[in-house]
């Protein structure tokens, strides 16, 4: 502070001269308790990102600071503060309003060895910005402890839930009327939970991203990517009548980094990645869209009497051909698969039967696999491109969905729930050898082969959705394993489901994921 007043009086020296510091050497007194006054104040500052402010709560005596970095999509803060326990708190926030219910979710990552054990980072919703305030949030401190901790009303004692789970960096905070769950992981692995049943906030939150360092004396660093703020769907939202938001997300497999290329108030689901690696397409609204990845703006594909094309759609290997799913007329609005060119067209009809939804493309060019529902059964189904006799490929009794030749062929990937939980199966191309990869406790639909053919993505849902339903706005996983089988690691965590990764999603190169993720807006 001493600095800052003196810096100030330097300043009016020079522009008023000796007169005017003898006036202010009069009221020394007065004139350096209102500038120390304005300093302690003067605590909150525009906020990076998508964050409104940035506030030193407490009046730490070390002011922070918090950055975002367009390009890797990632925030970095700094904060000092002596704690944020028993009835203060001091620390630095990076935060935005925000009513009724959200998630909001990071990974998050204390810099370097740090000063002090306690210090922490993490995710922060609080009634006001006093240092008494009302609050909760979701710690992950420099032993690794990882808490939920909570203030029920102003001035009193802070409480505490701690997590089975130690050094995560994973963090989610999600906030359902007036109860507050935290999620943790460490990155790959599946989240653990922890819950306040009830806190009363308000209605209207400070919500965002905290560092604080244990120490008056002392700035910590902490950086938080791929921070996702969800307004999940309201409790009486009518699937396919009702539709969220939509984020177009990019995921580097091997690293778990997202980027978000496009927000739209609009549901758009199930991109696909062109081989020639220039834009990926999607359906919206029944139609069909190009997004380039050079100027990421959509374009509106032409596809003629199909303007209700769903979210099964795939690309021939080569590029060149776009089959599609389409609520015919003449099928009763049942789903029909068509090809058409890639650059737009009239679709030629490739089903006689329907409903039939389309999910791979052999790698010769010459075959269509598809789920069809016939007799009240839901089975895997191959046709000449060109249309003609279909042939049944499973029998089992229950669905069989998504399924996707492997790229050299061989195989044919899907999903089944003969078994109980819908699991991961293949089968050699003619639908022989049928045998199960996956046998977890998740609900695991669509595999999706990486061009290389090493690896296989899909996503999973929890036990409490129905093995043989995979529906919109849930909490997903999207998880990774070898092609042949193996134990899954978690490379995305995210609010998703039905369209999330319905159909090839992959990279050419083998490198990256597309998928959509959901939201409502925030007020």
């Amino acid at each position: 502070m001493k600095t800052s007043s003196f810096a100030s009086l330097r300043t009016i020296d020079a522009a008023l001269g000796r007169y005017a510091i003898r006036l202010l050497a009069l009221g020394l007194g007065l004139e350096m308790l209102a500038l120390t006054t304005v300093c302690a104040q003067d605590r909150t500052a525009p906020g990076p990102g998508d964050f409104a402010s940035q506030t030193g709560v407490g009046q730490p005596a070390k002011m922070g600071s918090a950055s975002y970095n367009p390009q890797s999509q990632t925030y970095t803060v700094a904060g000092a503060g002596k704690n944020m326990w028993f009835d203060q708190d001091e620390f630095h926030f990076v935060w935005r309003k925000i009513k009724g219910d959200f998630i909001l979710q990071t990974r998050g990552q204390l810099v370097g060895k740090g000063v002090n054990l306690h210090r922490k980072l993490g995710l922060m919703a609080r009634s006001t910005l006093k240092t008494g305030a009302a609050h909760i949030n979701a710690a992950v401190h420099g032993d690794g402890l990882t808490s939920l901790q909570f203030r029920r009303t102003p001035g009193a004692k802070t409480e505490e839930i701690k997590s089975t789970l130690t050094a995560a960096d994973v963090i989610q905070l999600e906030r359902r009327g007036n109860r507050f769950t935290m999620a943790v992981a460490r990155f790959g692995q599946p989240l653990v939970t922890s819950q306040l049943e009830e806190l009363d906030l308000g209605s209207e939150v400070y919500l965002g991203l905290f560092v604080c360092s244990h120490d008056t004396n002392v700035i910590e660093q902490a950086t938080f990517q791929d921070v996702r703020l969800t307004i999940p769907a309201w409790e009486k939202l009518v699937p396919y009548r009702d539709h969220l938001g939509s984020r177009l997300e990019v995921l580097e497999v091997d690293s778990g980094k997202r980027e978000a290329l496009f927000l739209t108030p609009d549901g758009i689901e199930a991109p696909n990645w062109t081989p020639d690696n220039t834009a990926l397409i999607y359906n919206s609204k029944g139609r069909l869209y190009r997004f380039p990845l050079a100027d990421r703006k959509p374009v509106p594909l032409e596809t003629g009497l199909a303007t209700k094309c769903n979210n099964d759609h795939v690309l021939s290997f080569d590029g060149q051909t776009l089959g599609i799913s389409h609520g015919a007329a003449e099928a009763g609005g049942k789903s029909v698969i068509y090809t058409l060119p890639i650059t737009g067209g009239q679709p030629t009809r490739v089903t006689a039967k329907a409903p039939s939804y389309l999910h791979g493309w052999s790698p010769d060019g010459k075959f269509l696999v598809y789920t069809g529902e016939r007799d009240g059964d839901y089975d895997i189904y191959r046709i000449p491109v060109a249309g003609g006799e279909e042939v049944r490929l499973t029998t089992a009794k229950g669905l069989d969905d998504g399924p996707e030749y492997s790229p050299d062929g061989r195989f044919i990937y899907f999903n089944s729930v003969r078994t109980g939980k819908m699991q991961l199966w293949r089968m050699k191309a003619d639908g022989t050898q049928q045998e199960q990869l996956t046998d977890d406790a998740y609900n695991n639909w669509f595999p999706h082969v990486s061009p290389d053919g090493k690896r296989i993505v899909f996503i999973s849902f929890s036990k409490d959705v129905a093995p043989d339903q995979h529906p919109y706005y849930k909490p997903v996983y999207l998880r990774m394993m070898p092609v042949n089988g193996g134990p899954p690691t978690v490379i995305a965590y995210l609010y998703g489901g039905q369209g999330t990764i319905n159909v090839p999603s992959w990279s050419p190169d083998s490198r990256h994921l597309a998928f959509v993720s959901h939201t409502g807006k925030a007020e």
